[in-house]
């Protein structure tokens, strides 16, 4: 069996790049390939393409462009999230609420934040796989700087209810900072960060037809 003869049917894993994405970032690989923060042809052309980029992903999300950073993907844009809020926020407090079934990109973080000192704790899953919200209001402390919820579960599907999430958390202190992982829900479920409520939200490209090694926080 030759590759012409399969059916791929694992898009929840990952995607193929579409062959429209392809060619929009060819110009990019072969013209204007300059560094976007340098002064010549090729870097302003780069330039040019990165702010349509940022305003195209702005718009998706409900986001000013400002507020859109790319990364390498969900892995990345995770470990961000995690580690800028943990370490700008110490001062307010070092205590860190996610779910056990987080992807492993929020959980490895956690625990390598724990190992720095932070207090991490993961509260539970109910039996369809949804957070147990009565855990998450006890686990909330004074300590509490941030929260971790994903979206949408990339191993069995289960979708959080992140608004009401967020309202749990913000009525406790809305200094907390929120934040999902939406890498799995992208392509199917509203991202609206006003709607959704959310502080910090992590996407990757190759899950929507976008090429490997892209990500948006």
């Amino acid at each position: 069996m030759d590759g012409q003869d399969r059916i791929y049917v694992d898009h929840a894993a990952t995607t193929a790049t579409d062959p429209r994405v392809i060619e929009a970032m060819l110009p990019y690989l072969t013209q204007y390939w300059g560094n976007s923060s340098s002064i010549y042809f090729e870097a302003r052309e780069a330039r040019k393409g990165l702010d349509v980029a940022r305003r195209s992903v702005a718009e998706v999300l409900g986001a000013r462009p400002n507020e859109v950073l790319f990364t390498s993907g969900g892995t990345e844009g995770d470990n961000l999230a995690l580690r800028g809020v943990a370490y700008g926020a110490r001062k307010r407090g070092n205590h860190i609420i996610t779910t056990t079934v987080e992807h492993h990109a929020v959980l490895h973080t956690a625990e390598r934040l724990e190992g720095e000192g932070f207090r991490v704790t993961y509260v539970p899953v109910d039996k369809e796989g949804f957070v147990d919200m009565e855990q998450l209001k006890a686990a909330l402390d004074d300590e509490t700087t941030l929260v971790s919820v994903m979206y949408a579960n990339n191993e069995i599907g289960a979708i959080n209810n992140i608004a009401e999430v967020v309202a749990v958390v913000k009525e406790h202190d809305p200094h907390i900072a929120v934040h999902t992982d939406a890498v799995q829900a992208a392509g199917y479920l509203d991202l609206s960060v006003d709607a959704l409520g959310v502080d910090l939200l992590s996407l990757a490209a190759h899950k929507i037809y976008g090429p490997k090694g892209a990500g948006v926080l």
